[in-house]
């Protein structure tokens, strides 16, 4: 009969320290499945809202999961949280850890930039998708559609810069207008205010009387009482002036 090998204390002592680091960890993972499993039970239901709530569960116990990331971008992507499914799946494209991965990630990254309008950069993120998977024809479709809606976005923008130039043009013409509108106005009115004041200088020369003219008449004038004083003092009868009395 064979006889078994007795384990040692310390042997036993190694394999108890080791189960007490592992036991945790099988059960964190464990929990990480359940609530990625669950998730993917709401996603498959339309739930994305409840998907979204148990892959966030489900990395609280594992933040490095690949899987529970990804999935929490397409919960994302699905309620239309394509700013967040963006950020989700562009931290996915430096921990893909094969060329199938990395192309799926930046294929998302292309859809959630393609409905966030950022045409740009969905095309590169196609691009880089097709560098480590080019026999895939959804992305080579998806990124088709990007490159042409970019063309017109383009479009779309200059158009509208020369719209805004002309209008910009357009509102410089019709203030220079107005500016020489108020200039002639102005014009006007002092060409008016100088009529009148020419006017007015060439009444008070018309009116006006010399130092000289001035001295004349005051002389007259003191002549012609000097005389009037003189007769009543020869007795000279003046005019007579008749005074009706009362009774």
């Amino acid at each position: 009969m064979k006889i078994k090998r007795q384990i040692s204390h310390s042997a036993k002592t190694k394999i108890l320290c080791l189960l007490v680091i592992l036991l945790p960890l099988v059960s964190l993972a464990q929990q990480e499945k359940k609530f990625i499993f669950e998730g993917n039970k709401n996603y498959n239901e339309k739930k994305y809202a409840d998907a979204e709530k148990n892959y966030k569960q489900g990395l609280s116990k594992n933040k490095n999961s690949y899987k529970g990331s990804f999935n929490l971008g397409d919960a994302y992507y699905k309620q239309e949280k394509y700013e967040e499914a963006a950020e989700q799946f562009q931290a996915l494209t430096h921990k893909a850890t094969s060329k199938d991965t990395l192309a799926k990630a930046y294929h998302n990254l292309g859809n959630s930039l393609l409905k966030s309008k950022k045409y740009k950069e969905s095309v590169e993120a196609y691009k880089n998708a097709l560098k480590n998977n080019p026999q895939d024809e959804d992305t080579r479709y998806n990124l088709a559609c990007a490159q042409q809606y970019l063309k017109q976005q383009q479009q779309q923008q200059n158009k509208d810069k020369k719209d805004d130039k002309k209008d910009q043009d357009k509102k410089d013409q019709d203030k220079k207008k107005e500016d020489k509108k108020d200039q002639d106005k102005k014009d006007e009115n002092k060409k008016d205010q100088d009529k009148k004041d020419q006017k007015e200088k060439q009444e008070r020369e018309k009116n006006k009387i010399s130092k000289e003219d001035a001295q004349r008449l005051l002389d007259a004038l003191q002549n012609d009482e000097k005389n009037l004083q003189d007769k009543v003092k020869k007795g000279k009868p003046g005019v007579k002036v008749e005074i009706e009395k009362d009774w």
